[in-house]
């Protein structure tokens, strides 16, 4: 019973990283650009976020908790924002390649958080000595109700962004599908020429849904920094992996943010499954790591042979729009 509960544990925290990058792209893909630059932007607010709480922490004789997720959390969203801007320029403004920006967007991003994080661990003293133990334990504070026996230790035992990654969930759930500014979205998505010419603001649209999505996104890279990894940085390709995670997430949720919830904790449980059998050797736990993927091809593969519409992203996601060719 214990290794059960531990694997559910690690899986929703796990399936939290990957469940802040999945929604923030279903909302950058609604309005029909392809950002592939997920894994960047990720690095973006994980960096930010770290960086901002490790230069409050050593400045300040005596740091406190809330001040530090705050710094951390307007570092996050302002990095993430300016990926998002970033992309957003060059795709609707410029029409550059979305594929190729969104690449070049995640080696600027990776780059830059693995640059500032190896001069942060030289000035800390050495890999491994970053210290926001403040911030990072403010982050991952439980609940009281964690103590009320097994349900209370696998339900309430996380940090607060986990239930707020739960809540975005619903919200975005409700936004898409049942307000105006939802139902221009994904008009946007499916056909801007339409969308245009019925009075929509197409650029308008494009550009806050790239960059909300961003944001939204970035807070997956602040949650592994400060709670997955407890508030330090490990120039180990990890959040790349998450970020790429991320993405297949969206297809096997089908474009909805509520299949993103028990989408992410599924990965969560397929991607540690490995670590609860004994017996397993190095290799044998690299395949149980594809888990996820595999399965996010055969949910593509059975989607793709239905062909039903609602299971199916944006029709025109990846394509640049071209006002004057309307």
């Amino acid at each position: 019973m214990s290794q059960l509960i531990s694997l559910l544990q690690a899986a929703i925290t796990f399936g939290t990283v990957i469940m802040f990058g999945a929604l923030g792209e279903i909302v950058t893909e609604k309005s029909g650009n392809l950002n592939l630059g997920t894994p960047g932007i990720m690095y973006l607010g994980g960096i930010a976020a770290l960086a901002g709480a490790f230069f409050y922490e050593s400045g300040t004789e005596s740091p406190n908790a809330l001040v530090g997720i705050l710094i951390a959390t307007v570092c996050c969203v302002a990095a993430s924002a300016l990926g998002g801007l970033i992309y957003a320029f060059l795709t609707v403004t410029l029409r550059a390649n979305q594929n190729v920006t969104g690449l070049t967007l995640t080696i600027f991003g990776s780059g830059v958080a693995n640059f500032f994080g190896g001069s942060m661990n030289k000035l800390a003293g050495g890999v491994g000595q970053i210290s926001v133990a403040t911030t990072s334990g403010g982050f991952r504070a439980t609940l009281p109700l964690a103590k009320l026996g097994t349900a209370g230790s696998i339900l309430f035992n996380h940090g607060f962004l986990v239930y707020m990654a739960i809540a975005l969930a619903v919200v975005l759930h409700l936004l898409l599908g049942r307000t105006r500014v939802g139902l221009n979205l994904r008009a946007v998505g499916e056909s801007p020429a339409t969308a245009d010419a019925t009075g929509i603001n197409v650029t308008r649209y494009k550009y806050t849904a790239t960059c909300v999505g961003s944001i939204i996104t970035g807070l997956g890279g602040m949650f592994y920094v400060m709670d997955y990894i407890k508030g330090t940085w490990a120039n180990d390709g990890a959040i790349e992996s998450l970020g790429w995670l991320a993405l297949a997430l969206v297809i096997f949720a089908a474009w909805k943010p509520l299949n993103t919830i028990w989408g992410a904790y599924l990965f969560g449980v397929l991607y540690w499954l490995y670590y609860y059998i004994g017996g397993l050797t190095r290799y044998s736990q690299e395949l149980f790591k594809m888990l996820p993927y595999v399965v996010t091809i055969v949910v593509l593969v059975i989607t793709s042979m239905r062909k039903k519409q609602e299971n199916l992203g944006p029709a025109a996601l990846g394509q640049n729009y071209f006002r004057e060719e309307r």
